[in-house]
Formats: structure tokens, C-alpha cells, sequence
């Protein structure tokens, strides 16, 4: 199968079509670029029982070299049949062995949900499992009964839901990301969020065998086009779930990233913005006993991590990620009549007091505790204002990515060069209104020069919210954040004058009914309803008695789901994820006590410490457990990757405008110096609420109330230490 010499450029160029066909020995799949300029064949034997074997051909074919090839098979297996075609495909998602052969599963239908900057980004809207075998050497494993519940088990995985991908994009990371460091092959697909990496492992030998294969994120992915001042723009909504103890019920880790661009027009540079949040799990070791007779089982919290291990790697790894500040905007309740929430958020609260205690000043976190609702339930109060003025405060100390890009392609800058840059250039202040009245002339491309002086803005920091699921009040919050910083990326991007947004502003309506998607879209994958949105219900003016009903019945569809559906759909979960892997004389997977009998102790034997690890039933946050060791986190966790000076990630994609270093101006916020909480308006609460944020009006100390609402700290008559006991 071989064809003459040639050079031929495949190093920027993406498979994004294959056909698939089979002889009775192997199947060959050919796969093309977009453009049709070449084309690759890969080979998988099916003589194998148990046993996966394949061969990539690494000449680059033309059209007519790839069919004359494909008719020599023919030829040669006309005895026992010959070639026969079975099906247009995708993209490889993975492989996978039960007890018997191995399976392929291949995606035969996408559908296209919108671009990053140029790059297209695709859903799966149809699957298939191909048994990779000839069924004339499959042992009679294959047919068993468990052999065909494990693979029923696996269909369970609806692959056509809230998956997503791209060929020529690292969808898995944030555009901040993708600009400052472009990971090949195998690197990206150890990221967190890359939910086929188990099942892909075997055929990523080498960064070339990727090209095969699509890299598969879960979450939620929109697409909007919106207009203001007859300029147009888009904006996308990207949340992606972590794979590292994915399950039911809690959201555990979920990045939500909110970019901005606006419409290219032809000879002029695309300026793009975003910002990344996160909400995941309260990081301690908590754990329910499902119960299909209470609606809300008893919270008990593990005493077997004292000096709180586990809550500080979890931190360590959010500022490998993200960078400081970590923001903490905790909304679990601060009163109930039976202790549940409140057990966690007392200790919560002296969780981050003893962690900051070991930390620098510019190191330290910055909890902000404030019960949504509590203070939802008062009649008057403007919970979106508040939250508003809260992401205010924290969008001031993380600031937000801009950057310009060209129509020629991506060109990176070293992330080393970037930072070390810093302290060196000039800050960035948001364009004025005269600078956006003249923006006109600088399209017209009469002061070209200008706009390559125009900064890249950097986010540092992350602003992390929680409640008790991280689905409910949380979206909430987290559309609040994102309102304040879509008035910011509109502002920087010169689509409008003032960089605040009011509620009553039609794009906030837009941006509302965006995260309103989003929020039912993972409380379903999490939950098994649609998230409660009471806020945004009555944010619309709906009607109240609508509402209550509609509340009542996702509340009953949601406990449903947690009591008879979520054991099942764990345990598809656990098997697509390669947590569990069958093995001959060995417990079924259904035969288990419960997931975390088997997922837990797999996950945490190699990166919890011996203090954390004896009798937990069910931790709720050690997804973001990660290892002491070493500086750097390798291997299946996927993060802290090292960062590489890059190169293209296509020869079509947008790429930021380089200018020499001297005139390089880089900021990571905002010029002003970050105004504190009652600079932005919050000292109607402060009377109530203590939001510790270690800043300099608490002279660089830790707050002794330990950021818990003063009012029912007194009333209780009982310290955070006192409080801690319950559920031990």
C-alpha cells in the first residue's frame, strides 16, 4: 500500500471526514482534510479476539492514489468477499473492552453549533458502536449475558447530548489559554475536561494518531448573534464539566467561559474578549445517603481530614489554573431548623481561615459568604443588584482577556515573555467615549498603527461560587458575574460607551435567557430536572402561582431522578470514563455496594493523603483532590500542564497582532487600583454580612468572624469553632 515520494504539508491540516470499510480481516477508514488536499488510511485488524491492533499508513495520499488503493484491497479479499463500505463518519470517539472484544465507537452525524474565532465547533448528533472483531473469531464471551449488559449499560450514554468538539480548536481550554499555549496530541487530551480520554488512550501513540480522533468535551455550548448600536457581535456561553469524578447530583468542577467577539469584516482585525468562571463542590469531605423517603437526606461531614489537606490542594490547583486572587462566593444558608447546609458552611469558614493562615498576602483567598436565600425571601431586596455589585468587586481584582486578532491565523505569544512583560509596559485603560466616537476613522484604516498599540488585557484569578449542588443559586450568581463582565467586553471591545450594563437593558434579557439555558441544561445532567429559576421567573415578571408550580414539579422530577435513576446512570458514567473496567472472576459493576464502593477508592489511592482516605461513603469534592508531590501535575488528571512557546493552531485561524516588545502594552485588569466592597456600594450589608476579603482595611489579617453573617453568629451565641461539631 505504498505511493510514490512526495512532499506534502499535512502539519496544519485537521482529518474532519472519514468513510469507513471492512474485509473479513481488517477495517481501513480513510479520512480527508476540509479542503480535499490529502488524504489517510488507517488500518484495524479484526483477526484478534481480545487484542487491538491498527496501523497508520503515514504517506499522505491524493484522491486517485487513495481509491486505486482501496481498489487493489478490493482485489486482493475478492475471495472472501472483498471491500465492502460501511459507513460515513466524524471522527473516532474511542475504543472500549468489556469482558470480550473490543468495540469502536464512531460519530456518524454532527451538527454545527457555532465558531471560536474562525474555528468551528461541532455536536454529536449521532453515534455508532462497531464491533471491531470478524464475528467469525469471536469467542463465546461476546455473546454472554454480561458481555450484553455491559454494552446496553454503555448505550445508556446519550452521546448526542451536551457533547461538543473541534477539529482545529482546543475547545477543552479557554481562548486565554489557546493564545498562550497551544498542547498537542496527547497533552490536550489529558485536560480535565476531555471526557474520552480513557477511551482514546490506545490509539495515542504519538501526536499523529490523534488526528483520528475527536477530543470530546461535556457541558453546554450556545452560540448567539446580537447587535447593539447596529454593531454586530456574538456571544458564546461554554461550560465545561470536569471528568475527574463525574457523577450525579453535585456540579463538582465546571469551567464557564464567556467570550465576546465581533463580526470580522474583511482587511480589519477581530477584537475577541472573555472571561472564565468557576463553580464546583464545597471542597470538604461530605457525603448523603440517598434516601427514596427523604427529599433531603442528612449532611454528615468527615472528621478524618483535620488540618483541612485536601481543601488546600484543591485552592493550590484553582491557582495553577487560573492564577490569584481565588474569589469565594459561597451561598449556602446561615440558618436552619434542622443543621444541614450550615454544618458545611461553618466549616467551610474555618476551612479557608486555616488555609489562609499558611498563605501570603497576594496568595490569600477571599471568601465572600451571603445566603441567597435568606436574603431572596426578604420582600424588596434586589438579589441580582447585590450579586452585581459582588462580581463588581471580584471582576476588578481578576480582570478580564482582550485581545486583537487578524484574519491570518493564530500566532501565540510565549506565556514566559507575556508575564515577564508585566511589570514593564504601560497599563491598559478601557477606551473612552471620544476613542469610541473615533473608532470609525480607524476602520476606515486611516491610523492602522493605533490599533496594533491597543493592549492584551489578561485575566488573573477566577472567581469560584458555590451552594449546596452548585446548579441552582449558583447559575444565579454566575449570570450575575457574567452581566458585569458583558458590559466590560462590549466596552473594551468599542461597542459601547459605558462599561455597565443595566438589568432593565435588552442585552441583559439576551445574556439572562443564555445562562437560563445553561443552568437547566446542567442541573438535567446533574440533577434529572431543569434547574429552579424562581429569580429569573420573577425577574420576567411571570406569574407568581406559575411559577410555584413549576418549582414543585422540578423539585419532584429531581427527586425522582436522584432515587431510582441515578445508581444507573453512574454506573454508564463510571464505565464511559474508565473508572470501572470489567475484569474476568472479578464483581460486576452492577454487583457493587454503590459507585463510590469502587470509583473513590480507585481515584483517591493515588492522590489523597492516608488521613483523608478510610471510611468515606460519599465525598462530594474530591474531583479537584490532586496530589502534593510535585510542582507540576501530570499524567490522567490533566492539569497544570507545562507551558510551551506555540505555534498555529490552523492556517485559517484568527491570529493576535504581534508587535515588538517595546511597544507592547499588557495589563491584567484595569488601570484604576480594585475598589474595595464599600467603594462599590455594599455597606448596607456589610452591617449584616462580613464578606472577609483580607484586603487592606482589615490590615492584611484574617477576619476574625470567619466571613459568616454577623446577625446569626450572635444570635446563635456560638463560635465557628463551637458550631463545627454538628454531623461529626
Amino acid at each position: 500500500m505504498a505511493a510514490p515520494e512526495r512532499s506534502m504539508d499535512t502539519s496544519s491540516s485537521f482529518l474532519q471526514k472519514f468513510r469507513l470499510y471492512e474485509t473479513r480481516s481488517n477495517f481501513y477508514m480513510i479520512g480527508r482534510d476540509k479542503n480535499r488536499t490529502f488524504w489517510k488510511v488507517l488500518k484495524l485488524d479484526r483477526t484478534e479476539q481480545t487484542e487491538l491492533n491498527f496501523h497508520q499508513d503515514s504517506t499522505p495520499y491524493t484522491e486517485s492514489e487513495c481509491f486505486e488503493t482501496l481498489r487493489r484491497i478490493h482485489e486482493g479479499n475478492r475471495s472472501a468477499g472483498g471491500l465492502k463500505f460501511v459507513t460515513t463518519c466524524y471522527g473516532i470517539i474511542g475504543f472500549i473492552r468489556f469482558l470480550g472484544p473490543y468495540y469502536m465507537l464512531i460519530i456518524t452525524k454532527r451538527r454545527k453549533l457555532g465558531e471560536v474565532c474562525g474555528h468551528t465547533v461541532y455536536g454529536v448528533a449521532k453515534s455508532r458502536i462497531v464491533t471491531i472483531p470478524h464475528a467469525s473469531v469471536l469467542s463465546t464471551v461476546a455473546y454472554s449475558k454480561d458481555e450484553k449488559r455491559y454494552k446496553r449499560l454503555l448505550c445508556t450514554v446519550d452521546l448526542t447530548k451536551d457533547l461538543f468538539f473541534s477539529y482545529s480548536y482546543h475547545i477543552m481550554h479557554s481562548l486565554q489559554r489557546n493564545m498562550s499555549n497551544n498542547a498537542e496530541g496527547q497533552t490536550y487530551y489529558e485536560s480535565m475536561f476531555v471526557w474520552n480520554e480513557y477511551l482514546t488512550r490506545r490509539i495515542r501513540n504519538n501526536p499523529k494518531d490523534c488526528m483520528w480522533t475527536v477530543a470530546l468535551v461535556y457541558g453546554f455550548f450556545k452560540q448567539v448573534k446580537l447587535s447593539v448600536c447596529e454593531k454586530n457581535f456574538r456571544l458564546t456561553l461554554i461550560a465545561r464539566r470536569s471528568r475527574h469524578y463525574a457523577g450525579t447530583r453535585v456540579a463538582n468542577d465546571v469551567e464557564t467561559e464567556q467570550i465576546v467577539y465581533e463580526e470580522a469584516q474583511d482587511g480589519h482585525p477581530v477584537r475577541v474578549s472573555s472571561v472564565v468562571q468557576n463553580r464546583g463542590s464545597i471542597p470538604l469531605f461530605w457525603s448523603q445517603e440517598t434516601s427514596r423517603l427523604n427529599i433531603k437526606p442528612d449532611i454528615t461531614l468527615s472528621a478524618k481530614d483535620p488540618n483541612f489537606e485536601a481543601t488546600r490542594l484543591h485552592f493550590e490547583n484553582l491557582a495553577k489554573r487560573y492564577g490569584n486572587p481565588i474569589i469565594v462566593l459561597n451561598l449556602i444558608k446561615t440558618r436552619e431548623k434542622r443543621p444541614r447546609e450550615t454544618i458545611l458552611r461553618v466549616e467551610f469558614a474555618n476551612a479557608i481561615t486555616f488555609i489562609n493562615k499558611g498563605l501570603s498576602k497576594e496568595e490569600r483567598l477571599r471568601p465572600l459568604h451571603w445566603d441567597l436565600h435568606k436574603h431572596s425571601r426578604k420582600k424588596g431586596t434586589n438579589v441580582l443588584g447585590i450579586l452585581g455589585r459582588l462580581a463588581t468587586y471580584a471582576l476588578n481584582l481578576t480582570g478580564i482577556f482582550y485581545c486583537q486578532l487578524t484574519s491570518d491565523g493564530f500566532q501565540n505569544q510565549n506565556p514566559s515573555t507575556v508575564e515577564n512583560n508585566i511589570d514593564e509596559c504601560s497599563t491598559y485603560d478601557l477606551p473612552t467615549k471620544d476613542e469610541i466616537a473615533s473608532d470609525s476613522a480607524v476602520e476606515n484604516g486611516n491610523d492602522k498603527k493605533d490599533r496594533q498599540k491597543e493592549a492584551t488585557m489578561l485575566q488573573n484569578g477566577v472567581l469560584r461560587t458555590n451552594c449546596i449542588d452548585c446548579l441552582d443559586r449558583t447559575n444565579v450568581a454566575q449570570y450575575a458575574y457574567g452581566l458585569v463582565a458583558f458590559a466590560r467586553q462590549l466596552h473594551a471591545l468599542r461597542l459601547t460607551e459605558s462599561d455597565t450594563i443595566d438589568l432593565d437593558n435588552p442585552l441583559a434579557e439576551d445574556l439572562m435567557g443564555v445562562y437560563e439555558t445553561m443552568g437547566d441544561t446542567l442541573a438535567l445532567q446533574y440533577g434529572g430536572s431543569a434547574a429552579h429559576n424562581k429569580i429569573f421567573c420573577e425577574r420576567r415578571g411571570q406569574w407568581k402561582a406559575a411559577t410555584q408550580s413549576q418549582e414543585l414539579f422540578r423539585t419532584l422530577q429531581r427527586y425522582y431522578s436522584n432515587a431510582y435513576m441515578d445508581a444507573e446512570k453512574q454506573d454508564a458514567i463510571n464505565l464511559f470514563l474508565g473508572y470501572f473496567q470489567p475484569q474476568p472472576d472479578k464483581p460486576a459493576l452492577w454487583e457493587l455496594g454503590s459507585d463510590q464502593h469502587y470509583n473513590a477508592a480507585r481515584f483517591l489511592a493515588s492522590s489523597v493523603p492516608e488521613i483523608s482516605r478510610s471510611t468515606m461513603k460519599r465525598s462530594l469534592s474530591e474531583s479537584s483532590i490532586l496530589s502534593e508531590g510535585s510542582s507540576t501535575v501530570a499524567g490522567r488528571h490533566g492539569l497544570g500542564e507545562k507551558d510551551e512557546e506555540v505555534k498555529g493552531l490552523s492556517d485559517s485561524a484568527p491570529e493576535i497582532i504581534s508587535t515588538s516588545k517595546t511597544a507592547a502594552m499588557i495589563a491584567g485588569s484595569f488601570s484604576a487600583p480594585p475598589a474595595t466592597l464599600e467603594d462599590i456600594g455594599l455597606d448596607e450589608i456589610l452591617e449584616n454580612d462580613c464578606f472577609c476579603c483580607n484586603d487592606d482595611r482589615h490590615g492584611g489579617d484574617q477576619c476574625t468572624c470567619a466571613a459568616f453573617d454577623m446577625d446569626w453568629v450572635s444570635s446563635s451565641g456560638a463560635s465557628c469553632e463551637d458550631e463545627s461539631s454538628y454531623g461529626r
